[in-house]
């Protein structure tokens, strides 16, 4: 594990406060990505209308065989991927609003924003904010607890300590959140009151078992766990040295800023392989909720693996490089900076509290 040895812990912050900073971070985070999301699900949207959707058997843009009716959308408001089922135009009118031809993406934007409304650029984000928040709560607020248990609590140092702890918050959260992205799947796609949910829930686990409400977890740590694990590494190595660079007794937002930048884009490329195969696997999960398909069993991690290279070959595990990294950078760069931010907030607060208790 490394070296032991016995370090004081800082002054810090409560895990109410910590869950705080990271809760207002998620918030900012997801109203910043969102836009650039929904205007990627309607340049998508745009070369397969419904309409020949109800003809064609094939989406281009995911290849996967889907029912004429059904579309899904893999969208994410920068802390979270979900399913987006559509049914027809009518109930997935976010995405298939006036037939608006769009050439790119700042083209996207204007028109979006001139013809529908400011607010339409972050359609779908309240639904999909419910898991969010609360997964990002669990995973930061996790992460802080582990590290400074294993550094301050158990006397180990180096850099393995946030690469560990790092790891361990994800697959806690990711864990938690499984069953509950399941289940929002099920209740978008076939409409189910909560008494039918339940009902529907006690029925496939009856036939499938418990297991069965983490189906897609395996492929969704084994992209997330690795990322977590290599960002947290990179981020608190890239911090340390830019604040002894910048001689900052503590990181600045700048600072946080950047670390959260460059270390969530390193992150992003190493793992762009697990990437590939998870949007793929909720892609097929996302289609076997809306054919209620509960008898099929969704195809394993490496089968999906396999498949990818007999038609793309290895380079179909690196498919959208730039658009993960473009993505993921400024995310991982807002939300930290934001969580760091509220931290230094929250710790300046408490210490205030403290000299005037004495």
């Amino acid at each position: 594990m490394g070296e032991r040895s016995v370090v004081s812990p800082p002054t810090g912050i409560t895990p109410v406060q910590q869950m705080l900073a990271s809760g207002t971070g998620a918030l900012l985070t997801s109203l910043f990505v969102t836009p650039l999301d929904v205007v990627k699900i309607r340049l998508q949207a745009q070369q397969t209308p419904f309409h020949q959707a109800f003809t064609s058997e094939t989406g281009s843009w995911t290849k996967v065989i889907r029912p004429s009716k059904w579309k899904c959308f893999l969208y994410c408001n920068g802390l979270m991927d979900h399913i987006y089922v559509c049914q027809n135009a009518t109930s997935c009118s976010s995405w298939y609003k006036t037939p608006t031809h769009f050439s790119g993406t700042l083209d996207a934007f204007v028109k979006i924003t001139r013809h529908e409304g400011v607010k339409s650029l972050w359609s779908g984000l309240p639904p999909t904010l419910v898991m969010a928040v609360p997964a990002t709560i669990i995973y930061f607020t996790c992460y802080d607890q582990l590290r400074d248990f294993l550094r301050y609590g158990m006397g180990y140092q180096g850099n393995h300590v946030p690469l560990i702890a790092g790891g361990l918050a994800r697959l806690g959260a990711v864990t938690v959140i499984s069953p509950l992205e399941l289940i929002r799947t099920k209740m978008q796609s076939r409409r189910l009151t909560y008494g039918e949910l339940s009902v529907c829930i006690r029925s496939a686990v009856a036939q499938d078992g418990w297991l069965s409400l983490w189906r897609g977890w395996g492929p969704t740590v084994l992209r997330d766990v690795p990322f977590s694990a290599l960002y947290w590494f990179n981020y608190e190595l890239v911090k340390a040295h830019l604040s002894e660079d910048c001689r900052a007794p503590h990181s600045t937002f700048a600072i946080s800023f950047t670390s959260g930048a460059i270390s969530g884009a390193v992150a992003a490329v190493m793992t762009l392989p697990f990437d590939v195969v998870k949007t793929r696997r909720q892609i097929e999960l996302g289609e076997m909720e809306t054919r209620a398909a509960s008898m099929k069993k969704p195809s394993s991690t490496w089968h999906l693996m396999k498949t990818i290279c007999a038609e793309s070959g290895y380079k179909g595990l690196f498919a959208g490089f730039l658009p993960r990294v473009i993505k993921v950078a400024p995310a991982c760069a807002v939300m930290i900076s934001t969580y760091e931010f509220g931290k230094a907030f929250f710790q300046k607060h408490n210490q205030a509290v403290e000299q005037q208790g004495i």
